[in-house]
């Protein structure tokens, strides 16, 4: 009977522990992962893009901010390859691929630590930045 007790309880509380991990958070298993319900893709223009300590610290920040996330999925960084087609523009001096499981993770995504501390370290580097959100059809 007092084992009951203290079961139920323990039950109760894992059950609600696991139901948080999945809805705030990814785990290694997920994070992974391409997600088509939200892309949020940035495009970024760096002052001196020719700066290699400029480029290192902003790849520094970007990569840190990107291993603490706990709400992005995948994680993709890229820099613009030569263009072979008139529409495409490489402009950008870096690009971010990040993936979420929903509209408010991305939301989450925007307002945690991590994400706020990039923006702190880095934004002196960048020039200009371009944001396109899509929800996957």
């Amino acid at each position: 009977m007092n084992s009951q007790r203290i079961i139920k309880p323990i039950v109760k509380l894992s059950v609600l522990l696991l139901f948080s991990l999945n809805t705030f958070g990814q785990t290694e298993n997920t994070i992974k992962t391409f997600d088509s319900n939200f892309a949020h893709t940035v495009y970024f223009w760096l002052k001196n893009p020719d700066n290699s300590q400029d480029c290192k610290a902003f790849e520094v920040a970007l990569q840190k901010f990107l291993d603490t996330s706990k709400f992005a999925k995948t994680k993709f960084i890229g820099k613009p390859p030569k263009a072979s087609r008139d529409v495409v523009d490489g402009s950008f001096t870096y690009a971010l691929v990040v993936t979420f499981e929903s509209a408010e993770a991305q939301e989450a995504y925007q307002k945690e630590p991590p994400h706020v501390l990039f923006i702190e370290e880095a934004s002196q580097l960048w020039e200009k930045v371009l944001v396109y959100d899509a929800t996957g059809i």
